[in-house]
């Protein structure tokens, strides 16, 4: 994984400096004069490129990152295409896949290609659902003697936590530091330069299926791209729509996609669980086709512009015509109250967000999650999801857009691309990094119990 990342940075973009200009003699022998135009800095950039699979879309990205401030400087490429082979956020035919893939890679580098100074995209970070993923947290110490601590003694730790972890039937996408000690001191964020005996570490490790990982590595392989890392889906999101008090003072972001529902929740700073329900707008959309006795395009028509989470704001009175198909196969129109759709997607919304909560309390974070939670992805957008997110998690919540990135436009810059755009982000922080405090090697892993969630709760319980 480090030579793939050091080879995805082998491009690099320089701006030349500017001269300054300089006066001559005019005719009226005025005396020349230096204007002094202040240097550009100069920077190096380089190209980084994410792939979104998703059950309804497959999404592409191409940009320019500033190695010295690992930002996004510019989205230079982008390609999207309708996905084929997925469902639920699982792979059921690989050539369909691989099929969509090499679409939406094909436009992003043809829109890329004038700023690529003549390179060809060689390696692409791979979002993986979550439904695929199991977190695990790891408490280690390390004896450090009384010396100062430097960044290889938190290197030494975060080995232990890989070394603790055996081989199975998983892989590592994700090693993630989320808070230090020294000694008697706790919730430390940055250890570096401080003295001690024993530097702890509590840490949230995300893995996921080796055969996953090699499912969504053959469709990207196949054309012809090296995997630079990969990214757990809704943690992307998370980075791109939490702002930091969230991230720091305990979020739940709900990416609600079209075949399943992803979850992460931040505390301290950091990812410390992901998780998934089986259910998405794709649902919605299947009970409105049944309700209503339409076609599947129709009912996404109908949810799109109709589409309402609760009774409000409309009239009901309100009615909608809905293209009916008879047995004959001929169709015709028929009009139905509006309020009869909202009948028929409300329970399904419900009931996604009474598994949500189920899973949180089942895992034990319903206090680590904090009271905050940000709905984001191309399932959130229906018109009374927060009010009814709030009723049903008993939590404040907020609808989450991505954060706009430079030359990001208009129209992929809604909640259907909070993932995309969050991969983008890590992939700035990650591309050229091999030796990463919060590097994210692919090692095996096992669930090792420990008590971290209890002391954050505990710790919430006592300060809150």
């Amino acid at each position: 994984m480090g030579e793939t990342a050091m080879r995805f940075a082998q491009s690099l973009f320089d701006f030349d400096k500017l001269k300054p200009l300089t006066g001559s003699n005019g005719k009226d022998g005025a005396q020349s004069e230096t204007i002094h135009v202040p240097q550009k800095k100069k920077t190096r950039e380089i190209p980084v490129a994410v792939l979104d699979i998703g059950t309804s879309k497959i999404c592409c990205m191409i940009a320019l990152s500033d190695m010295e401030s690992r930002k996004i400087t510019d989205i230079i490429g982008i390609g999207h295409h309708a996905a084929a082979g997925m469902k639920s956020g699982s792979i059921i035919d690989l050539k369909a896949v691989e099929n969509a893939v090499g679409a939406a890679v094909q436009a992003a580098e043809n829109m890329a290609r004038p700023k690529m100074n003549g390179t060809s995209l060689q390696n692409i970070f791979v979002n993986i659902p979550a439904l695929h993923a199991t977190p695990h947290h790891f408490s280690v110490d390390v004896r450090i003697s009384g010396h100062q601590i430097a960044e290889k003694d938190i290197e030494a730790a975060l080995a232990q936590a890989r070394n603790t972890a055996a081989p199975g039937q998983e892989d590592i996408v994700h090693v993630i530091p989320v808070s230090y000690s020294v000694d008697n001191q706790t919730g430390i964020r940055t250890p570096v330069g401080m003295y001690g005996h024993q530097l702890g570490v509590d840490i949230s490790i995300i893995s996921v299926l080796s055969t996953a990982l090699k499912n969504f590595s053959g469709p990207v392989t196949a054309n012809h791209l090296d995997i630079a890392g990969f990214c757990v889906s809704p943690y992307a999101s998370g980075l791109s729509c939490l702002v930091q008090d969230e991230r720091d003072l305990g979020c739940t972001i709900i990416d609600m996609g079209a075949g399943t529902t992803q979850i992460a929740v931040f505390f301290e700073g950091a990812l410390i669980y992901t998780g998934a329900v089986p259910v998405g707008g794709q649902h919605v959309t299947n009970d409105i086709a049944r309700g209503l006795t339409t076609s599947l395009m129709d009912a996404e028509r109908l949810k799109i512009l109709y589409g309402s989470a609760g009774h409000s704001g409309y009239s009901d009175h309100d009615t909608i015509d809905v293209p009916v198909i008879g047995e004959s196969g001929e169709i015709s129109g028929n009009k139905v109250p509006r309020s009869l759709m909202t009948g028929i997607i409300q329970p399904r919304l419900e009931e996604t967000f009474e598994m949500v909560r189920a899973k949180l309390n089942d895992e034990g974070l319903g206090q680590v999650a904090g009271r905050r939670v940000v709905l984001t992805g191309g399932a959130s957008q229906l018109a009374g999801l927060s009010e009814l997110a709030r009723h049903v998690l008993d939590k404040q919540v907020r609808l989450g857009s991505p954060e706009q990135l430079p030359g990001l436009p208009e129209s992929t810059g809604g909640p259907g691309f909070a993932t995309t755009l969050g991969m983008l982000s890590y992939a700035a922080e990650y591309a050229q990094s091999a030796l990463e405090t919060r590097r994210t090697p692919r090692l095996p892993a096992l669930a090792v119990p420990n008590n971290f969630l209890k002391k954050a709760a505990g710790w919430i319980r006592e300060n809150w």
